[in-house]
């Protein structure tokens, strides 16, 4: 190719790259402020993040049509070919976040009128710390096409499974104390699948990065953690618009 071909496909992959890091920054601002809103019962909060949501959607949705005219106009073949194609995967990935960030911010709204149990918020603020910590490092390991930090992200997926299912326990267990606790647990019941699955996603960027980098696959099993959770047919569906 010639030299001023290369030099507009690499200010393509730099607008793609751009737009993943704004992606990601937005996405993990929504994980943190959906969590205050829930542990401080903050409404307004709350509101502010289900607004958020919108750009994140735009911001994927511009990300996959620039992909898609990259790959049309260059025809790029092995790692940049792959440059777009881990575009638009991690794109689609961190909207999945921004939508269960928005599902726990819109569960916040719903529990005003139940009655509150503080404590059992602290398990869940746990899990989403250890989610941020998750997403934080898959971000840098994307910017810096660290393969060695995208794996341990993935192997790391565990821990946060592993206290989804001490969370479930600790849930049911005030549930089991005083019935008027059922509503508000349940709740917080879905937000912890919510979070669950936030680190999920995260394992999906974890492994694209390793496609991007390496051209090979992960392994289809993922390191797990836990042994109960919500059973399979009470489990909520990924948020839609």
């Amino acid at each position: 190719m010639s030299e001023h071909i290369v030099s507009s496909y690499d200010r393509d992959l730099e607008v793609l790259g751009r737009r993943i890091a704004e992606m990601g920054g937005i996405a993990e601002k929504m994980l943190a402020e959906a969590m205050d809103a829930l542990a401080n019962f903050d409404i307004e909060l709350a509101h502010r993040v289900v607004a958020t949501d919108q750009r994140l959607d735009a911001l994927q949705r511009e990300i996959e049509e620039n992909a898609i005219l990259t790959i049309a106009r260059r025809q790029p073949l092995a790692i940049d070919l792959r440059e777009c194609i881990a575009a638009m995967r991690i794109a689609a990935d961190l909207e999945r976040v921004g939508d269960l960030a928005k599902s726990i911010a819109k569960r916040t709204v719903k529990i005003l009128s139940e009655a509150r149990v503080p404590r059992a918020v602290i398990g869940l603020k746990t899990m989403a710390e250890v989610a941020a910590i998750q997403l934080k490092d898959v971000l840098d390991a994307y910017a810096q096409r660290d393969v060695e930090r995208a794996r341990a992200v993935w192997t790391n997926d565990s821990e946060l499974d592993a206290l989804e299912d001490s969370v479930f326990r600790d849930l049911l267990t005030f549930m089991m104390e005083d019935p008027r606790n059922i509503s508000f647990c349940t709740h917080l019941l879905f937000c912890s699948k919510n979070i669950e699955r936030i680190g999920d996603h995260t394992t999906n960027v974890a492994e694209t990065i390793v496609y991007l980098v390496t051209g090979e696959a992960m392994p289809t099993d993922r390191p797990k953690g836990k042994s109960a959770s919500l059973p399979a047919s009470a489990e909520p569906d990924e948020p839609t618009k």
